[in-house]
Protein backbone atom coordinates (compact mmCIF):
# COMPACT_ATOMS: atom_id res chain seq x y z
CA UNK A 1 0.00 0.00 0.00
CA UNK A 2 3.04 2.45 0.72
CA UNK A 3 4.44 1.69 -1.98
CA UNK A 4 1.45 2.74 -4.17
CA UNK A 5 1.13 5.98 -2.31
CA UNK A 6 4.78 6.39 -3.15
CA UNK A 7 4.40 6.05 -6.80
CA UNK A 8 1.07 7.97 -6.86
CA UNK A 9 3.59 10.73 -5.05
CA UNK A 10 5.89 10.51 -7.57
CA UNK A 11 3.84 10.40 -10.55
CA UNK A 12 1.96 13.53 -9.32
CA UNK A 13 5.81 15.25 -8.88
CA UNK A 14 7.10 14.10 -12.03
CA UNK A 15 3.00 15.75 -13.67
CA UNK A 16 3.68 19.42 -11.55
CA UNK A 17 7.37 19.20 -13.18
CA UNK A 18 5.90 19.00 -16.71
CA UNK A 19 5.78 21.85 -18.36
CA UNK A 20 2.09 23.37 -18.09
CA UNK A 21 0.02 25.99 -20.30
CA UNK A 22 -0.53 29.48 -18.86
CA UNK A 23 -3.45 32.01 -19.80
CA UNK A 24 -3.61 33.50 -22.99
CA UNK A 25 -1.50 29.79 -25.04
CA UNK A 26 -2.50 29.41 -27.91
CA UNK A 27 -4.29 26.23 -29.37
CA UNK A 28 -1.46 25.98 -31.65
CA UNK A 29 0.79 25.95 -29.00
CA UNK A 30 -1.30 23.75 -26.89
CA UNK A 31 -0.81 21.28 -29.84
CA UNK A 32 2.59 21.45 -29.95
CA UNK A 33 3.19 20.62 -26.54
CA UNK A 34 0.65 18.09 -26.79
CA UNK A 35 2.76 16.82 -29.55
CA UNK A 36 6.12 16.91 -27.75
CA UNK A 37 4.20 15.60 -25.04
CA UNK A 38 3.25 12.77 -26.82
CA UNK A 39 6.73 12.35 -28.28
CA UNK A 40 8.19 12.15 -24.90
CA UNK A 41 5.36 9.40 -23.82
CA UNK A 42 5.86 7.15 -27.29
CA UNK A 43 10.08 7.39 -26.52
CA UNK A 44 8.82 6.59 -22.81
CA UNK A 45 7.09 3.32 -24.12
CA UNK A 46 9.70 2.74 -26.43
CA UNK A 47 11.78 2.28 -23.80
CA UNK A 48 9.85 0.15 -21.90
CA UNK A 49 9.30 -2.17 -24.49
CA UNK A 50 12.86 -1.80 -25.38
CA UNK A 51 13.91 -2.87 -21.47
CA UNK A 52 11.29 -5.47 -21.55
CA UNK A 53 12.59 -6.90 -24.70
CA UNK A 54 16.21 -6.34 -22.64
CA UNK A 55 14.52 -8.05 -20.13
CA UNK A 56 13.28 -11.26 -21.41
CA UNK A 57 16.70 -11.73 -22.79
CA UNK A 58 18.13 -11.49 -19.28
CA UNK A 59 15.12 -13.89 -18.47
CA UNK A 60 16.36 -16.37 -20.77
CA UNK A 61 20.13 -16.03 -19.98
CA UNK A 62 18.98 -17.07 -16.30
CA UNK A 63 16.75 -19.93 -17.53
CA UNK A 64 19.52 -21.08 -19.68
CA UNK A 65 22.40 -20.80 -16.66
CA UNK A 66 19.80 -22.68 -14.45
CA UNK A 67 20.01 -25.36 -17.20
CA UNK A 68 23.69 -25.52 -17.35
CA UNK A 69 23.50 -25.33 -13.49
CA UNK A 70 21.20 -28.81 -13.62
CA UNK A 71 23.75 -30.33 -16.04
CA UNK A 72 26.22 -29.55 -14.06
CA UNK A 73 24.74 -30.88 -10.70
CA UNK A 74 23.83 -34.39 -12.55
CA UNK A 75 27.01 -34.66 -13.61
CA UNK A 76 28.98 -33.81 -10.42
CA UNK A 77 26.34 -36.70 -8.98
CA UNK A 78 27.82 -39.15 -12.00
CA UNK A 79 31.92 -38.87 -10.69
CA UNK A 80 31.17 -39.21 -7.37
CA UNK A 81 29.69 -42.53 -8.02
CA UNK A 82 32.01 -42.94 -10.11
CA UNK A 83 34.93 -42.21 -7.71
CA UNK A 84 33.22 -44.66 -5.19
CA UNK A 85 33.25 -47.40 -7.30
CA UNK A 86 36.76 -46.48 -8.25
CA UNK A 87 37.36 -46.21 -4.45
CA UNK A 88 35.89 -50.01 -3.97
CA UNK A 89 38.01 -51.51 -6.66
CA UNK A 90 41.24 -50.22 -5.51
CA UNK A 91 40.53 -51.79 -2.32
CA UNK A 92 40.08 -54.65 -3.94
CA UNK A 93 42.87 -54.53 -5.63
CA UNK A 94 44.87 -54.09 -2.67
CA UNK A 95 43.89 -57.10 -1.16
CA UNK A 96 44.47 -58.93 -4.59
CA UNK A 97 48.06 -58.09 -4.10
CA UNK A 98 48.36 -58.65 -0.65
CA UNK A 99 47.10 -62.24 -1.18
CA UNK A 100 49.86 -62.60 -4.18
CA UNK A 101 52.61 -60.91 -2.30
CA UNK A 102 51.80 -63.68 0.59
CA UNK A 103 51.61 -66.60 -2.59
CA UNK A 104 54.86 -65.35 -3.38
CA UNK A 105 56.27 -65.25 0.07
CA UNK A 106 55.26 -68.98 0.36
CA UNK A 107 56.51 -69.83 -3.52
CA UNK A 108 59.52 -68.39 -2.59
CA UNK A 109 60.11 -70.57 0.34
CA UNK A 110 58.82 -73.65 -1.27
CA UNK A 111 61.86 -72.86 -3.73
CA UNK A 112 64.49 -72.57 -1.65
CA UNK A 113 63.30 -75.10 0.72
CA UNK A 114 63.61 -77.59 -2.95
CA UNK A 115 66.74 -75.74 -3.24
CA UNK A 116 68.38 -76.90 0.25
CA UNK A 117 66.99 -80.55 -0.03
CA UNK A 118 68.46 -81.08 -3.48
CA UNK A 119 71.85 -79.88 -2.10
CA UNK A 120 71.28 -81.73 0.87
CA UNK A 121 70.84 -84.93 -1.51
CA UNK A 122 73.59 -83.97 -3.48
CA UNK A 123 75.88 -83.48 -0.94
CA UNK A 124 74.71 -86.87 0.98
CA UNK A 125 75.54 -88.65 -2.23
CA UNK A 126 78.79 -86.63 -3.75
CA UNK A 127 80.30 -85.38 -0.60
CA UNK A 128 79.91 -87.16 2.44
CA UNK A 129 83.38 -87.28 4.28
CA UNK A 130 85.97 -88.54 1.09
CA UNK A 131 83.56 -90.23 -0.51
CA UNK A 132 83.13 -89.23 -3.89
CA UNK A 133 80.76 -89.69 -6.54
CA UNK A 134 83.69 -91.64 -8.53
CA UNK A 135 84.48 -93.92 -5.67
CA UNK A 136 80.55 -94.65 -5.63
CA UNK A 137 81.05 -95.77 -8.78
CA UNK A 138 84.20 -97.74 -8.54
CA UNK A 139 82.71 -99.60 -5.47
CA UNK A 140 79.68 -101.19 -7.89
CA UNK A 141 79.55 -105.03 -7.36
CA UNK A 142 79.50 -105.25 -11.25
CA UNK A 143 78.36 -103.91 -14.59
CA UNK A 144 74.57 -104.06 -14.33
CA UNK A 145 75.17 -102.58 -10.47
CA UNK A 146 77.30 -99.58 -11.73
CA UNK A 147 74.37 -98.93 -14.04
CA UNK A 148 71.60 -98.85 -11.69
CA UNK A 149 73.47 -96.74 -9.66
CA UNK A 150 74.50 -94.39 -12.22
CA UNK A 151 70.44 -94.04 -13.31
CA UNK A 152 69.58 -93.59 -9.70
CA UNK A 153 71.97 -90.63 -9.24
CA UNK A 154 70.49 -89.37 -12.47
CA UNK A 155 66.93 -89.98 -11.94
CA UNK A 156 67.71 -88.36 -8.37
CA UNK A 157 69.12 -85.44 -10.23
CA UNK A 158 66.40 -84.90 -12.45
CA UNK A 159 63.75 -85.35 -10.42
CA UNK A 160 65.17 -82.68 -8.07
CA UNK A 161 66.09 -80.03 -10.98
CA UNK A 162 62.31 -80.50 -12.27
CA UNK A 163 61.37 -79.76 -9.00
CA UNK A 164 63.17 -76.85 -8.65
CA UNK A 165 62.50 -75.49 -12.73
CA UNK A 166 58.56 -76.04 -11.66
CA UNK A 167 59.03 -74.15 -8.35
CA UNK A 168 60.63 -71.11 -9.61
CA UNK A 169 57.97 -70.93 -12.75
CA UNK A 170 55.23 -71.04 -9.95
CA UNK A 171 57.40 -68.39 -8.14
CA UNK A 172 57.84 -66.23 -11.49
CA UNK A 173 53.82 -66.55 -12.57
CA UNK A 174 52.86 -65.26 -8.94
CA UNK A 175 55.48 -62.40 -9.21
CA UNK A 176 54.21 -61.37 -12.67
CA UNK A 177 50.58 -61.85 -11.05
CA UNK A 178 51.53 -59.61 -8.21
CA UNK A 179 52.60 -57.02 -11.08
CA UNK A 180 50.09 -57.30 -13.21
CA UNK A 181 47.67 -56.63 -10.22
CA UNK A 182 49.62 -53.52 -9.06
CA UNK A 183 49.69 -52.03 -12.12
CA UNK A 184 45.71 -52.35 -12.58
CA UNK A 185 45.69 -50.89 -8.96
CA UNK A 186 48.19 -47.98 -10.11
CA UNK A 187 45.62 -47.65 -13.42
CA UNK A 188 42.43 -47.38 -10.92
CA UNK A 189 44.52 -44.40 -8.87
CA UNK A 190 44.87 -42.69 -12.14
CA UNK A 191 41.28 -43.04 -12.60
CA UNK A 192 40.23 -41.66 -9.58
CA UNK A 193 42.88 -38.66 -9.51
CA UNK A 194 41.44 -37.53 -12.94
CA UNK A 195 37.95 -37.96 -11.62
CA UNK A 196 38.76 -36.20 -8.51
CA UNK A 197 40.50 -33.50 -11.12
CA UNK A 198 37.01 -33.30 -12.75
CA UNK A 199 35.32 -33.12 -9.70
CA UNK A 200 37.03 -29.98 -8.60
CA UNK A 201 36.70 -28.42 -12.13
CA UNK A 202 32.63 -28.66 -12.01
CA UNK A 203 32.70 -27.20 -8.57
CA UNK A 204 34.79 -24.23 -10.11
CA UNK A 205 32.11 -24.34 -12.83
CA UNK A 206 29.31 -24.16 -10.29
CA UNK A 207 30.91 -21.77 -8.57
CA UNK A 208 31.07 -19.72 -11.48
CA UNK A 209 27.34 -20.52 -12.82
CA UNK A 210 26.39 -19.50 -9.43
CA UNK A 211 27.87 -16.28 -9.27
CA UNK A 212 26.28 -15.38 -12.85
CA UNK A 213 23.43 -16.35 -11.45
CA UNK A 214 23.81 -13.57 -9.10
CA UNK A 215 24.64 -11.27 -11.52
CA UNK A 216 22.19 -11.68 -13.60
CA UNK A 217 19.05 -11.66 -11.20
CA UNK A 218 20.23 -8.18 -10.16
CA UNK A 219 20.38 -7.59 -13.96
CA UNK A 220 16.45 -8.73 -14.35
CA UNK A 221 15.85 -6.61 -10.95
CA UNK A 222 17.26 -3.55 -12.31
CA UNK A 223 15.21 -3.97 -15.42
CA UNK A 224 12.16 -4.74 -13.47
CA UNK A 225 12.75 -0.90 -11.47
CA UNK A 226 13.84 0.71 -14.91
CA UNK A 227 10.16 -0.59 -16.03
CA UNK A 228 8.71 0.21 -12.83
CA UNK A 229 9.82 3.90 -13.46
CA UNK A 230 9.29 4.07 -17.11
CA UNK A 231 5.75 3.10 -17.05
CA UNK A 232 5.44 6.02 -13.82
CA UNK A 233 6.73 8.37 -16.22
CA UNK A 234 4.35 7.53 -19.22
CA UNK A 235 1.12 7.29 -16.61
CA UNK A 236 2.12 10.88 -15.52
CA UNK A 237 2.85 11.71 -19.68
CA UNK A 238 -0.42 11.13 -20.39
CA UNK A 239 -2.25 12.69 -17.07
CA UNK A 240 -0.68 15.44 -19.02
CA UNK A 241 -2.03 14.85 -22.66
CA UNK A 242 -5.38 14.58 -21.15
CA UNK A 243 -4.72 17.95 -19.45
CA UNK A 244 -3.45 19.32 -22.20
CA UNK A 245 -6.86 17.60 -23.97
CA UNK A 246 -9.09 19.44 -22.41
CA UNK A 247 -7.16 22.73 -22.17
CA UNK A 248 -7.65 22.43 -26.33
CA UNK A 249 -11.09 21.20 -26.27
CA UNK A 250 -11.79 24.71 -23.70
CA UNK A 251 -9.92 27.01 -26.40
CA UNK A 252 -11.67 25.63 -29.07
CA UNK A 253 -15.59 26.05 -26.94
CA UNK A 254 -14.46 29.62 -26.58
CA UNK A 255 -13.21 30.40 -30.35
CA UNK A 256 -16.31 28.71 -31.78
CA UNK A 257 -18.03 32.17 -31.46
CA UNK A 258 -15.48 32.59 -34.03
CA UNK A 259 -15.90 30.97 -37.67
CA UNK A 260 -13.18 32.29 -39.02
CA UNK A 261 -11.15 31.11 -36.23
CA UNK A 262 -12.89 27.82 -36.00
CA UNK A 263 -12.25 27.21 -39.43
CA UNK A 264 -8.46 28.07 -39.00
CA UNK A 265 -8.58 26.18 -36.50
CA UNK A 266 -10.26 22.83 -37.98
CA UNK A 267 -7.50 23.50 -40.76
CA UNK A 268 -4.71 23.60 -38.39
CA UNK A 269 -6.03 20.53 -36.59
CA UNK A 270 -6.30 18.43 -39.75
CA UNK A 271 -2.81 18.94 -41.13
CA UNK A 272 -1.12 17.88 -37.94
CA UNK A 273 -3.40 14.68 -37.72
CA UNK A 274 -2.44 14.19 -41.38
CA UNK A 275 1.50 14.58 -40.49
CA UNK A 276 1.21 12.54 -37.50
CA UNK A 277 -0.37 9.84 -39.30
CA UNK A 278 2.30 10.03 -42.84
CA UNK A 279 5.29 9.86 -40.04
CA UNK A 280 4.27 6.02 -39.52
CA UNK A 281 3.28 4.84 -42.83
CA UNK A 282 6.15 3.28 -45.17
CA UNK A 283 6.28 2.04 -48.37
CA UNK A 284 7.09 -1.27 -47.67
CA UNK A 285 5.04 -1.80 -44.76
CA UNK A 286 5.72 -3.52 -41.66
CA UNK A 287 6.12 -2.63 -38.06
CA UNK A 288 7.95 0.40 -36.59
CA UNK A 289 10.32 -2.11 -34.93
CA UNK A 290 10.93 -4.21 -37.56
CA UNK A 291 12.08 -0.81 -39.87
CA UNK A 292 14.00 0.22 -37.07
CA UNK A 293 15.84 -2.92 -36.87
CA UNK A 294 16.45 -2.65 -41.04
CA UNK A 295 17.25 0.81 -40.64
CA UNK A 296 20.04 0.27 -38.06
CA UNK A 297 21.22 -3.01 -39.68
CA UNK A 298 21.95 -0.36 -42.97
CA UNK A 299 24.39 1.64 -41.08
CA UNK A 300 26.71 -0.32 -41.43
CA UNK A 301 27.20 -1.20 -44.87
CA UNK A 302 30.46 -1.12 -46.49
CA UNK A 303 31.86 -2.86 -42.78
CA UNK A 304 34.07 -6.25 -43.08
CA UNK A 305 33.00 -9.61 -43.52
CA UNK A 306 34.61 -11.75 -40.72
CA UNK A 307 34.32 -15.48 -40.36
CA UNK A 308 32.98 -16.06 -37.40
CA UNK A 309 33.07 -12.95 -36.46
CA UNK A 310 29.94 -10.85 -34.29
CA UNK A 311 30.94 -7.15 -34.02
CA UNK A 312 29.47 -4.86 -36.82
CA UNK A 313 32.11 -2.50 -36.19
CA UNK A 314 35.57 -5.27 -36.74
CA UNK A 315 33.51 -7.47 -38.82
CA UNK A 316 31.04 -10.40 -38.84
CA UNK A 317 30.08 -13.22 -41.03
CA UNK A 318 26.20 -13.40 -42.53
CA UNK A 319 24.64 -15.27 -39.16
CA UNK A 320 26.83 -13.19 -36.69
CA UNK A 321 25.62 -9.70 -38.30
CA UNK A 322 21.75 -10.77 -37.96
CA UNK A 323 23.09 -11.98 -34.75
CA UNK A 324 24.30 -8.82 -33.99
CA UNK A 325 22.13 -6.56 -35.00
CA UNK A 326 19.11 -8.05 -33.50
CA UNK A 327 21.57 -8.04 -29.94
CA UNK A 328 21.65 -4.42 -30.14
CA UNK A 329 17.71 -4.00 -29.51
CA UNK A 330 17.78 -6.97 -26.55
CA UNK A 331 16.73 -9.75 -28.58
CA UNK A 332 18.73 -12.97 -28.03
CA UNK A 333 18.77 -15.19 -30.99
CA UNK A 334 20.62 -18.48 -32.18
CA UNK A 335 24.84 -17.69 -33.45
CA UNK A 336 24.24 -20.16 -36.56
CA UNK A 337 22.81 -19.52 -40.17
CA UNK A 338 20.96 -22.99 -39.89
CA UNK A 339 19.55 -22.31 -36.30
CA UNK A 340 18.61 -19.45 -37.05
CA UNK A 341 16.12 -21.00 -39.81
CA UNK A 342 13.78 -21.77 -37.22
CA UNK A 343 13.91 -18.50 -34.85
CA UNK A 344 10.57 -16.50 -34.23
CA UNK A 345 7.83 -18.01 -36.95
CA UNK A 346 7.96 -18.44 -40.36
CA UNK A 347 6.23 -16.41 -43.31
CA UNK A 348 6.06 -16.30 -46.69
CA UNK A 349 8.18 -14.45 -48.90
CA UNK A 350 5.18 -12.28 -50.41
CA UNK A 351 4.48 -11.15 -47.08
CA UNK A 352 7.93 -10.26 -45.58
CA UNK A 353 8.56 -7.47 -43.75
CA UNK A 354 11.70 -4.80 -42.45
CA UNK A 355 13.22 -6.51 -40.03
CA UNK A 356 11.98 -10.45 -41.05
CA UNK A 357 15.35 -12.62 -41.42
CA UNK A 358 15.10 -14.20 -45.06
CA UNK A 359 17.13 -17.88 -45.07
CA UNK A 360 19.16 -19.29 -47.69
CA UNK A 361 21.41 -22.29 -47.67
CA UNK A 362 24.19 -21.75 -45.64
CA UNK A 363 23.65 -18.20 -45.63
CA UNK A 364 20.97 -15.09 -43.99
CA UNK A 365 20.37 -11.53 -44.35
CA UNK A 366 18.04 -8.85 -43.30
CA UNK A 367 15.41 -8.12 -45.17
CA UNK A 368 14.97 -4.23 -45.63
CA UNK A 369 11.65 -3.89 -47.78
CA UNK A 370 10.69 -3.21 -51.64
CA UNK A 371 12.60 -7.01 -53.06
CA UNK A 372 16.01 -5.94 -50.99
CA UNK A 373 18.19 -7.43 -48.39
CA UNK A 374 21.07 -5.81 -46.52
CA UNK A 375 23.55 -8.71 -45.34
CA UNK A 376 27.77 -9.99 -44.62
CA UNK A 377 28.44 -11.28 -48.34
CA UNK A 378 31.61 -12.24 -48.74
CA UNK A 379 35.21 -11.06 -47.56
CA UNK A 380 35.71 -9.34 -50.45
CA UNK A 381 32.33 -7.61 -50.48
CA UNK A 382 31.92 -6.97 -46.41
CA UNK A 383 28.39 -6.08 -45.78
CA UNK A 384 26.34 -4.83 -48.82
CA UNK A 385 22.83 -4.65 -50.26
CA UNK A 386 21.18 -7.17 -52.58
CA UNK A 387 18.17 -8.70 -53.76
CA UNK A 388 16.30 -11.09 -51.66
CA UNK A 389 15.63 -13.40 -55.15
CA UNK A 390 19.47 -13.44 -56.07
CA UNK A 391 19.24 -17.35 -54.53
CA UNK A 392 16.28 -19.93 -53.48
CA UNK A 393 14.90 -18.75 -50.44
CA UNK A 394 14.16 -22.23 -47.91
CA UNK A 395 12.42 -19.56 -45.23
CA UNK A 396 11.50 -16.30 -43.90
CA UNK A 397 11.64 -15.92 -40.25
CA UNK A 398 10.01 -13.05 -38.33
CA UNK A 399 10.74 -11.99 -34.92
CA UNK A 400 9.31 -9.28 -33.90
CA UNK A 401 5.58 -8.05 -35.27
Amino acid sequence: MKRRVLQAVLSLILILSLPMSVYGTTIDELKQQQKETQKQLDETNSNINSLTQQKKGITAEIEAIDDELVEVMASVSILEDEIEDIKGKIEDKKAEVDAKAKEYEEAKATEEAQYEAMKKRIKFMYERGDYTYVQLLVEAKNLSDLVNKTEYIEKLYEYDRKMLIKFQEIKQAVADAKAALEEQQAELEEQEEELQVSLTELAEEKESLDTLMAQKKQEAANYDTAISKAKQDAAAYKAKIKQQNSEIRKLEAEEAAKKAATSASSGRKGSAYNVDSASVISSSGGSASGKEIASYACRYVGGPYVSGGTSLTDGCDCSGFTYAVYKAFGYSIPRTSTAQRSVGYGVNYSEAQPGDIICYAGHVALYIGNGQIVHASTPSTGIKYGYATYKEILAVRRVVD
